[in-house]
């Protein structure tokens, strides 16, 4: 029995990297845990490398749409979510004087924006735990 025995989490973006190693520490630790990720290939081995008591779920965080999917879905299969792991996110290099909208748009949707519309999902679909 571990510490998180019975919860159910969910880690956006655990399909690597601080993600991957977060899902498998909660699973670790006796949780069941949905991962997503964009890319199907990727996501299909962290499944294979965490091994047990996990789901993932293929999605781009930015976009309500898989937000409102990842949500029915963990609601449909367990019924509640207890912990969320906001850790999609995108990093790419690029210089403060000259950003535009254009450069920092998709930068800001997933790392910032997906953070507050991942919490409203949540509780909109009223997953209790």
């Amino acid at each position: 029995m571990g510490k998180l025995d019975g919860k159910i989490a969910l880690v956006t973006g655990g399909n690597s990297g601080i993600g991957l190693a977060t899902a498998k520490q909660f699973v670790q630790e006796s949780a069941y845990v949905f991962i997503t990720g964009r890319r199907k290939r990727e996501l299909s081995a962290a499944i294979k490398e965490i091994g047990r008591n996990v789901t993932g779920v293929q999605g781009d965080m930015s976009k309500l749409a898989d937000l409102d999917r990842l949500f029915a879905q963990i609601k449909q299969e367990k019924g509640r979510l207890d912990i969320v792991f906001a850790n999609a996110g995108i990093a790419r290099p690029w210089c403060f004087s000259p950003a535009t909208t254009a450069v920092t748009s998709p930068e800001r949707n997933c790392s910032w924006t997906a953070v507050s519309r991942k919490c409203r999902r949540s509780c909109h679909n009223q997953l209790p735990g």
